[in-house]
Formats: structure tokens, sequence, C-alpha cells
């Protein structure tokens, strides 16, 4: 995969401003094809991890049942029933793993593979047994409650996995379960590309349309039965509003400048892109490919923080937000009494701000200036001594207090605990919108923006009156989005009351 910093060399690293640009308007085809797909998908990874966990609570449900039921209460031996219940579970589990018996094909199959699936419980059912013989503790065991809990595995697991099979394929028809794809470049290549993936007997993509450059003499309007639904300009905004979880690039590796023009306006949205190697004549390593069934692309960026990492960060939000409410309620008691005796007005302070994907979103925070001088827009940023503030106000923005408030906003998932700092939607310097100034601005916003960041560890906290302080705050931003992990969060959070000392920039 094509690492970001690769993509650096288009943020443009000068202060000369830009030409103020245009509001892109999609065409009213694409708004309706947009409108179709506003709803969220379930990706077919999440689902086969889910029914991955599904499945070896089941085998290991039926186990505690049987011994339950036969062996009767705890005792002396009940250690050694459960470390074989959990190992067999494990082991059923990594042996359908091994057989891709949870590919889309085999969740949407079930009777293809029912003998498969029975053969492989057998298997780890015997290897069990024989883990047992050799450890000497097989008489430990009994073999009717071996014996019933393989009968009921088998039942409960070959079962569900019917039942489900019809709960997935309804999903399927319904655009529950899919990945939505969007070709980039129309034309013969587009039309190839889109051929082998529609022999393809079993996948999970759903082609939403195409977007080319280039006009209707070089590019037909329509290709393969899909319509060309604008530029690749309108696309961002397509993208936006349409659920879109991956870009195929439909162009000749060999148009290298045409690629990469395309790829500049592209890798801003929080989606997978993929060239096609499927018409190429140059040929690359085996690893270098993935595949969609047996079309191969090469891999150019992944949406980042997806899937079951996307799970474990929204956990990692819900706990420590969750500490930090209760942590910090007496500061916000006490504040929120400091504010409403100081000066007259509501206690929070609403703004619009970008989240993720550049959707606008609500952000709270402690009110710090005089109502009748609040500037929800944030066009004019706040300076040193600024009269809006009150005096209340310069005590809890110089120590973040006012930011507090956010804790909630992360609870209910509107933003992150650690990620770019949300920026007001008219946020300016010098009468530049960020965007206008910093080219590759809004790839910030491929990941939900956060309480803290990155960034704000770096000292880039308070004003941003230079357009090389934008410009380095959204390098360390998305420094952030690429080597982003668990303990990189809770780094960053550890780091934030400590830097917060430095209220150098905090006014």
């Amino acid at each position: 995969m094509v690492r970001e910093e690769n993509f650096r060399r288009f943020i443009s690293h000068g202060d000369a401003a830009r030409p103020r640009a245009e509001e892109v308007q999609l065409n009213e085809i694409a708004k309706q094809v947009a409108a179709q797909y506003r709803n969220d998908t379930l990706s077919p990874s999440m689902v086969s991890g889910l029914l991955r966990i599904y499945e070896f609570l089941l085998i290991a449900a039926s186990g505690f049942l049987v011994f339950y039921h036969y062996v009767g209460v705890p005792g002396p031996l009940t250690a050694y029933y459960f470390g074989a219940i959990l190992c067999c579970a494990s082991l059923s589990v990594a042996l359908l793993e091994f057989a891709r018996c949870y590919s889309v094909h085999s969740l949407f199959h079930p009777f293809r593979r029912i003998g498969l699936v029975a053969g492989l419980l057998a298997l780890s059912f015997a290897l069990l047994a024989v883990i047992g013989f050799f450890l000497k503790i097989s008489d430990v065991f009994s073999r009717v409650w071996l014996a019933g809990w393989f009968a009921m595995s088998l039942i409960s697991v070959g079962t569900s996995r019917i039942i489900l099979s019809r709960l997935f394929q309804r999903w399927a028809r319904n655009g529950r379960i899919e990945r939505r794809a969007v070709i980039v470049g129309g034309g013969k290549n587009a039309e190839t590309l889109i051929r082998a993936l529609e022999e393809q007997p079993y996948n999970d993509i759903r082609i939403c349309g195409m977007f080319d450059d280039r006009d209707d003499r070089r590019s037909p309007p329509l290709v393969a039965g899909y319509p060309k639904l604008g530029t690749v300009s309108e696309l961002i905004e397509f993208a936006r509003i349409a659920h879109i979880d991956l870009l195929i690039v439909a162009i000749p590796i060999t148009a290298e400048e045409r690629v990469l023009t395309m790829l500049k306006k592209l890798w801003v949205l929080p989606v997978d892109i993929r060239l096609s190697a499927h018409s190429t004549e140059l040929t690359f390593r085996p690893r270098a490919y993935s595949y969609i069934g047996a079309v191969p692309m090469l891999d150019v960026m992944d949406k980042p923080i997806n899937d079951w990492d996307s799970v474990a960060k929204r956990i990692f939000d819900i706990v420590f937000s969750l500490i930090g409410i209760i942590l910090f309620s007496p500061i916000m008691v006490a504040t929120a009494i400091a504010i409403k005796l100081d000066s007259k007005g509501p206690i929070l302070f609403k703004q619009k701000r970008h989240g993720f994907n550049n959707e606008e979103i609500d952000v709270y925070k402690f009110r710090s200036m005089y109502t009748e001088m609040s500037d929800p827009t944030a066009k004019k940023a706040v300076t040193r001594n600024d009269p809006r503030v009150t005096r209340v106000g310069r005590i809890i923005r110089k120590t973040s207090i006012d930011e507090l408030p956010q804790f909630f906003n992360a609870l209910l998932g509107s933003l992150s605990l650690v990620g770019p700092r949300p920026h007001a939607v008219s946020a300016q310097t010098h009468n530049l919108l960020y965007n206008e100034v910093i080219d590759g601005y809004f790839a910030r916003h491929r990941v939900k923006p956060g309480v803290t960041g990155w960034a704000q560890i770096n000292g880039f906290r308070g004003e941003m009156d230079t357009n090389e302080k934008i410009r380095l705050r959204t390098e360390y931003d998305l420094f952030y989005i690429e080597n982003w992990s668990l303990w990189f969060d809770l780094k960053i959070l550890v780091l934030t009351p400590v830097r917060l000392l430095n209220t150098e920039n905090a006014y």
C-alpha cells in the first residue's frame, strides 16, 4: 500500500493565497443515486467476525450446558472441563477460519459447506481427545459428556448457519451487507473492469456509478449499464452524501500523470482506494495485489480506523469518557456556577464544526465570551487580551476547562477522545478558510475528530494565525491518522494534562 507520506508532496507548503474554491454541485441523477446509499451498511468482514465470536460462544455454551446437565454441580474437576471447553471452542473456530468457512460464499450457501463444517468440528473434538491422551488426563472426562457436547455443537452450529444464511441473503438484497464501490475513469478500461467484477460468482461489491473528468466524446455517459454521474471533483461531494466504501481507479497505470492528478483529489476521502490491475500489461509480485474475486487490484490507500479497529476505538472512547466525566464532574459543576455568576447568558456554548467526512457536528464548550459578543462562526479568532472574553472565560480557556463538556460529545459519538481537533466550519486566517490555505486539509476528516490530538500534544494549541501553523497542525494530524493505534491514543490521553501546563498559546 502506498504510504501517506508519498501524498504529502501534494500538500502545498507555501503561504500564497489561493483563490476561493467554488462549491461543487451534483446533478440531479447523482443526487438521487447518492440518496439511495445514504444509510450505513454492515461490513462483510464485520459480519464474518461477529459470526466467529457467535460460534465460539455457541460451541462453548453447548459444552457448559451438557456439563451441568450430565456431570452436575461444579466439583474438583470443573477446571479441567472448563479448560477443555474453551480450548476446543477456540480450536474449532480456528479450523473453520483456516478452511475459509467464514467467507461470504460460505455464509450465503451453508449447504455447500455443511459437510466440511461437520468434519472440522469432528477434527477439533478428536484433537482434544488426543491432547487429553498425551497429557494423561483423558480418563478425567466423561465420554457421554464429550459425545453429547459434540452432537449438540454440530446441531446448533449447522442449524444456526442455515438460519443466518437466510438473514444474510435478505440483508444482501436490501443492501445491508455489501461494499459500495465507485469506478473512477471511464471508457473501455472501465467497461472491462465492470464486466470482470460482474463475472465473479461470489463477491460483496455493489457498483454505485462512475465518475470521469473527460467529456462524453472520450468517456461515454453509460458504460456496461452504469451511468457516468459526474467529474472526480463531484465524486468528493457524492462520497460525502453516500456511504461509499471503495474507489476503484480504472485508469491504466502507464497514465501516471492522470492517475496522480486523480489521487491528489481523492485521498481526502475516508475510503479504500484501489488501482485496477486487470487490464494492465505490467506484472508485479503476487504480494503486491489484493483481489476482488479473481480480479487483481493494487492497494493505494486503506480507510483508516476501519471495521474492528473502529469498534475498539469506540469502546475506548466510551470507557474513558465516562471516567473523565466522573473525575471532572466537581470542576464542571464549579465552572457552571462561576460562569452563571460572572456574566449573563447560557452556561454552554454550541458551535458548528467539521466532523468525520466533513459532516457538520455540534460541539459544546463552556461559554467563555460575553453572550452578545460570542462568535459561533469563529471567523474572528480569539486573540491575547481579547475584550470579548469574560473574567472566568480567561481562566477556563487558559486551563482548557472550557473543553470539558466535549467528554459528552465523545460519549455520544460525535467526537472521539483522541483525533484531529475539529475546527469551526467558517474558521479563517487572513480572510481565507483553512482548506483554501492548505491543499489536502480535508484529509484530516477521514477519521472522527477528537477532544485532544497529536498536534495539540506537540504545541499546536490555540490561535492558528499563520499559514505555517495550519500546515504543521495538518501534518501532525495526518501523522496521527496514518499511525493510529490504541496505544497511541492512550499516550496522547496521558500526555494531554502535562502539555496543558504550557499555556503560552492559550487565551
